[in-house]
């Protein structure tokens, strides 16, 4: 019955369905992967997971553009392969336990590096080419995100996101430091528009000073 319903994607919440009770942020934890892992109806699993793990980039995407979307692109992946039969549903399901370990190291990353979860995601809009991570150290592009961070916060007004001349501003300020801090010349046009939509995203906590 569970089956057929999953099957024929009608509306159930797949927690009750697999016998889940709703677990809260802590879904990541090696306790519960590792207890979806052996549910005995491995497409009940496959559900399970897909929607913790969709509802969980989901709700990265008001915070980090860079990770959500690497992140939205490897669960799309791996149920691609499902789809074109290239993987069975246990292999699948290793695959979305991966990933559901990735956020959780993720999760753990802005600590490590002592920056707040707003300097993270403008750190990962910078250093995510090769080109800059090769040019540049950690440390120097932690250090470049924490000024970015600070510089657009200092000068978003409210609105700035519809704001052109306020946009335009933004604009020069965030290249004009990137070229401060040495960051590649031939990226930095495209860093500075990452920027700006990582900067969109949290537009309300950077117009809130």
């Amino acid at each position: 019955m569970i089956d057929k319903a999953l099957v024929t994607e009608k509306v159930i919440d797949v927690f009750d369905a697999a016998g889940i009770k709703k677990p809260d942020i802590s879904i990541l934890s090696d306790e519960f992967l590792l207890e979806v892992k052996h549910m005995e109806h491995k497409n009940v699993a496959l559900e399970v997971l897909k929607k913790l793990l969709n509802d969980e980039i989901r709700s990265r995407t008001k915070k980090n553009l860079i990770q959500s979307k690497t992140l939205m692109e490897m669960l799309e992946n791996s149920i691609k392969k499902y789809h074109n039969k290239i993987l069975t549903a246990a292999e699948v399901i290793e695959e979305l336990i991966h990933i559901g370990k990735e956020i959780h190291q993720m999760d753990k990353t802005p600590q490590e590096m002592g920056l707040s979860e707003y300097e993270y995601g403008f750190y990962t809009a910078i250093a995510n080419n090769d080109s800059a991570r090769e040019v540049m150290a950690k440390e120097k592009l932690r250090e470049l995100a924490v000024v970015l961070f600070q510089k657009v916060k200092e000068n978003a007004s409210i609105d700035w996101t519809i704001k052109e001349s306020v946009k335009a501003k933004l604009k020069v300020i965030v290249k004009r430091t990137l070229r401060q801090y040495g960051y590649p010349p031939d990226m930095q046009m495209l860093a500075t528009e990452t920027v700006l939509k990582q900067a969109a995203l949290i537009a309300e906590e950077l117009s809130n000073h």
